[in-house]
């Protein structure tokens, strides 16, 4: 099944992806903290906010994955923020998050050598995120993405994000 990113679906998708993933498991056993990944607003994609991907990780374990308002998306220990193309391209596999830091394609809040020390659970998680069919509204037709703007609109004030 494909999910519109970034939707609650594919955000639950992600979650259990990685919650069910013995790889990361292993590769994450030593990293501790929360991690918001923040999509820059993108009012043609139906973006009009910001909006936040909250991943609680604790020792390989993801205790959660949710799409949260900005005040909890800011409050995490560390802040990936890019545009949406940023992480289409790492949604896709085509752009390795640190490699994306170091060219300036995302900003790092937060201690990047604690994010280089765990470089393999990073990698990880970003495998996992090409692992789900995913369609993303750049590429939907104008009906498409009418439709997609609308359900966005909705989430947003469903979740109170």
């Amino acid at each position: 099944m494909a999910y519109e990113f970034p939707t609650p679906e594919w955000v639950a998708a992600y979650e259990k992806a990685v919650k069910e993933d013995a790889d990361y498991k292993e590769v994450a056993k030593d990293w501790e903290g929360s991690v918001s990944l923040k999509i820059l607003a993108n009012p043609d994609l139906g973006l009009d906010e910001d909006a936040y991907i909250l991943m609680d990780l604790w020792h390989g374990d993801a205790r959660s994955i949710r799409l949260v308002p900005k005040e909890e998306g800011e409050k995490s220990d560390y802040l990936i923020t890019g545009d949406f193309a940023a992480w289409k391209s790492v949604v896709k596999g085509q752009l390795e998050v640190i490699k994306g830091m170091l060219s300036g394609k995302l900003k790092l809040r937060g201690d990047l050598p604690t994010i280089v020390k765990n470089v393999k659970a990073a990698k990880r998680m970003v495998a996992l995120t090409s692992s789900i069919e995913t369609l993303f509204p750049d590429e939907f037709s104008p009906p498409e993405l009418d439709k997609f703007k609308a359900r966005v609109k909705e989430f947003r004030a469903q979740l109170g994000v």
